[in-house]
C-alpha cells in the first residue's frame, strides 16, 4: 500500500461532500493500474470513464467512499485541496522506495536526449528525472530524505509557473532507477515509465547520450 499511498499523494484527490460523506479519489489514463490499484483496497467499486476527457486521452476515475480511509489520510498529514499544503508523510524505510516509485508514477518524469546548445556549435546531452508538487516543503523534505539515506548525492529544486520542480542530474537519476526499481516482484510500477527509464539506461550505457 505503500505504492498506493506514494501515488495517491502526487495524483489523488479528498472528497467531503455537503452531506457530510466522505471519498478518496484517483483519476488517471493508465485503466490497467488503476485496476491495480483497485485490487489493492480489495474494492468493488465501479472504474468509471470521466465525462469530460482531454482530446485523444480516455481519463478512467475510480472513487471510494470510506470515512476510515479518509482519516487515516487525515492523520498521515493529507488534506483536500492539497496541492500546496502537502507534507512528506512518514513512510518506514522498508516501504520508502515503494512510495517513492508511486510518486513518481504520479507525478515524476524521466528526460534524454542529445539537443542543440545555444550557440548551435556543439551538442548538450541530457539524461534526468523530476518529482513535481505544488508544494515546496514538499520536495525539500523528500530530496532531504533521499540525501540523508545516501539514495542519491545531489539535487536542487526550482520553482516554475504552476509549482516546484525537484531534479536529478545523471548520476543520481541512475541511482533513483535502482532504489525504485531493484525489488518490484510482484508490485506495482507504472509499465511505460519504466520502459521509458530504461530506454534512456541503454542508450546511455551505449555512448548515444
Amino acid at each position: 500500500m505503500a505504492y498506493v499511498l506514494g501515488f495517491f499523494t502526487a495524483d489523488g484527490n479528498m472528497i467531503r461532500n455537503r452531506r457530510g460523506a466522505h471519498f478518496i479519489e484517483f483519476q488517471i489514463t493508465d485503466k490497467d493500474l488503476l485496476e491495480d490499484i483497485k485490487n489493492a483496497f480489495k474494492s468493488n467499486h465501479k472504474i468509471s470513464i470521466r465525462e469530460r476527457s482531454f482530446p485523444e486521452k480516455t481519463i478512467y476515475r475510480l472513487q471510494i467512499g470510506s470515512k476510515e480511509i479518509f482519516n487515516d489520510l487525515l492523520r498521515l498529514g493529507l488534506t483536500p485541496n492539497k496541492s500546496r499544503t502537502i507534507k512528506l508523510p512518514f513512510v518506514p524505510p522498508k516501504y520508502f522506495s515503494d512510495f517513492v516509485r508511486g510518486y513518481f508514477d504520479g507525478d515524476g518524469c524521466i528526460s534524454y536526449g542529445i539537443y542543440n546548445r545555444k550557440d548551435r556549435k556543439s551538442k548538450n546531452c541530457l539524461f534526468e528525472s523530476r518529482f513535481t508538487s505544488g508544494s515546496k516543503v514538499f520536495l525539500e523534505s523528500l530530496l532531504k530524505r533521499f540525501r540523508d539515506n545516501t539514495i542519491i548525492e545531489g539535487g536542487f529544486i526550482y520553482e516554475k509557473n504552476r509549482g516546484f520542480d525537484l531534479v536529478l542530474s545523471t548520476n543520481d537519476t541512475k541511482k533513483l532507477f535502482k532504489f525504485m526499481y531493484s525489488n518490484t516482484k510482484n508490485s506495482l510500477f507504472l509499465n511505460r515509465k519504466y520502459d521509458k527509464f530504461c530506454k534512456g539506461l541503454k542508450l546511455l550505457e551505449n555512448h548515444i547520450l
